[in-house]
């Protein structure tokens, strides 16, 4: 018999959390089955940044041989302790990696930093620390990462938006967004991300600096710079937290070091806001074998393995602009090649026959690709001024080679894409418009 008496969840639960909705990641809709190509989260199609796996990878005849655990250098029988809740050796190696002199004569140390369950947890952070719920507002600039804004659901704080310029772009706004900051005292954070997601462009410093000489907010930059190592080298600011006390440069080991899976993120900051993050914190946040496999990875033989995964990354990148372009229902490329993706257009009939951008299209040929293909992209049509457009992570050479073929054989010059009646079950209008939004709604 089930027990019944005053508990009512509706009432008893926050009412911003009852109305979250579900969080979707990329895996929700597509799987990895072992079959499927994944380009839609942006992971590192390489693999980890870790010698003895890139060793494996290169030189077994057998993909599926074991990895040797004692070729890595954690300390497997230490399990039963609880981790380190300082992460010091951890964090100096972050500071090595960092510290170029490229921004800035000083040096980072341990006390710049915190690290988190992911970026994911650095957002949150930052909200719980600077954001009164039902008070405090963070401004954000779309199109833009996600979590931002499901964080600040869950934390029951306003967001204020200055969308970025499509027409330079996708650069910031600086006086909008000054003036936004002007007009508004509330607003305690501003959350920009660079290179943009999913625009993949490098935001412009002199832009970023214009909000850090505001003279009278007083409120955060928060700089997102997860995909910074795709980026040209010294184009990352983490080493200007030395110089403007109210800057956040967050970074990870999920993108170019290969590491998603072991949830590691990093914020660069004043030692005065590092040590607010690090009070708030859980005291064991970050596991043993995290930390373990981070530290591995921050060594110079595996910063070199990086390295080269960077590059050939980097390769299929140009690859990609070069030969995407000569499908004749691909437009053109949204905002810059920064990242380990890129953000394309598709067309509804041919460029040469007048083709303009459409969210049919793109979702006809997200969908064609992922369900008849096994080629997952990801649909970002319902993102402001990315209409018709999908973000493609940029994968091995194998998989480029199948990626192009798949699109080439689903965009063939005389056909036109109809998802009512090629690549996708007969729908109403308003059915596309749930499906696309559905689609766009996965944060990644």
């Amino acid at each position: 018999m089930k027990h019944t008496g005053p508990f009512r969840l509706e009432t008893c639960a926050r009412p911003n959390i009852l109305s979250l909705q579900p969080y979707r990641c990329a895996r929700d809709d597509y799987k990895d089955d072992g079959t499927n190509i994944l380009l839609d989260a942006n992971e590192n199609a390489y693999g980890p940044s870790l010698d003895v796996l890139g060793n494996l990878h290169s030189n077994s005849s057998n993909p599926d041989e074991a990895i040797d655990p004692k070729k890595l250098d954690i300390d497997w029988l230490g399990l039963h302790r609880y981790p380190d809740p300082h992460q010091t050796e951890l964090k100096q190696r972050l500071c090595r990696l960092r510290n170029l002199h490229t921004h800035t004569t000083r040096d980072l140390n341990p006390e710049h930093l915190f690290v988190g369950v992911g970026s994911d947890e650095v957002i949150d952070a930052l909200l719980r620390c600077f954001c009164t719920p039902n008070h405090d507002k963070i401004l954000t600039c779309p199109p833009t990462y996600g979590m931002y804004a499901v964080s600040a659901q869950v934390n029951d704080v306003k967001i204020v938006k200055v969308p970025l310029d499509p027409a330079k772009e996708f650069q910031l706004q600086p006086k909008a967004i000054n003036a936004a900051l002007s007009s508004d005292p509330s607003i305690k954070l501003v959350y920009v991300t660079s290179p943009g997601n999913p625009t993949a462009n490098l935001l412009e410093k002199s832009d970023i600096q214009q909000l850090l000489e505001h003279p009278t907010w007083n409120g955060v930059v928060v700089l997102d710079e997860a995909y910074i190592d795709f980026s040209p080298d010294g184009a990352s600011l983490a080493e200007w937290v030395t110089e403007w006390p109210n800057l956040v440069v967050m970074q990870t080991l999920s993108k170019a070091f290969g590491l998603a899976g072991i949830r590691l993120g990093t914020a660069f900051t004043s030692p005065e806001i590092a040590r607010l993050l690090n009070n708030l914190k859980a005291p064991y946040n970050i596991s043993s074998p995290t930390s373990a496999l981070a530290i591995a990875a921050l060594q110079p033989d595996n910063i070199a393995v990086m390295r080269k995964n960077r590059a050939r990354i980097m390769e299929q990148r140009q690859r990609l602009v070069h030969e995407l372009p000569k499908i004749s229902r691909i437009g053109r490329f949204l905002g810059g090649t920064d990242s380990n993706f890129l953000l394309v257009e598709i067309l509804d009939k041919p460029k040469n026959h007048g083709g303009k951008p459409s969210n049919e299209s793109a979702m006809a040929l997200y969908e064609g690709l992922a369900e008849t293909r096994g080629v997952v992209v990801r649909f970002r049509g319902k993102e402001l001024s990315c209409e018709g457009c999908l973000r493609v992570t940029v994968g091995t050479s194998a998989e480029v080679d199948r990626l192009l073929a798949e699109i080439r054989s689903l965009l063939k010059d005389e056909e036109l894409i109809d998802p009512s009646t090629k690549l996708g079950e007969c729908r109403t209008k308003k059915e596309g418009e749930m499906k696309e939004q559905e689609a766009s709604d996965v944060v990644a």
